[in-house]
């Protein structure tokens, strides 16, 4: 394996990265904090939800994908939407969203993901924005260490539980 190239990429690269996608899954599959009664999507449900979701952000004005690849197949890739400033904190007049960072398994722990977020970094700003959040599963601490090495700290919390019957006896 030689040194990845990391590029701009649109809709179209969505094919060449689905793997990848699928093995994200899969990896947090292993993470997954078993939530009861909401279970983890199996894999090409997830694929489904996962990649249309990909397709309406790809439309969205400045939301863009990183593709990089190593002997012309993707071996990692980030994908970052824009939202607009938060009421709390002291963001610009919007702030960049990483949805995904994926690196094939192969690849993890050799500066891939990192080489990603960089260059995250550089493209963020030339599209007005100084900030970004990072959604983690609360079990991924593989990631988490990622993130924090990188100066990011957990900022909102968010709780996934079934409905409870408030009238059941």
């Amino acid at each position: 394996m030689g040194e990845a190239r990391i590029a701009l990429a649109g809709v179209d690269a969505l094919p060449s990265i689905e793997p990848l996608t699928r093995s994200l899954h899969e990896h947090h599959r292993t993470v997954d904090p078993a939530i009861p009664g909401v279970p983890l999507r199996d894999t090409d449900a997830w694929w489904a939800v996962r990649s249309e979701r990909y397709r309406a952000w790809l439309a969205e004005p400045d939301t863009f994908l990183l593709v990089a690849e190593d002997d012309g197949v993707a071996a990692g890739y980030a994908l970052v939407t824009f939202r607009e400033r938060d009421d709390s904190n002291a963001t610009g007049d919007r702030f960049a969203e990483l949805q995904s960072l994926a690196v094939t398994p192969d690849r993890r722990g050799e500066g891939l993901g990192t080489a990603l977020l960089h260059e995250v970094y550089r493209e963020v700003p030339r599209r007005g924005a100084e900030e970004m959040v990072i959604g983690v599963l609360a079990t991924n601490e593989a990631a988490m260490r990622l993130y924090e090495r990188e100066g990011f700290r957990p900022w909102v919390v968010l709780t996934l539980g079934k409905l409870s019957d408030p009238d059941a006896t």
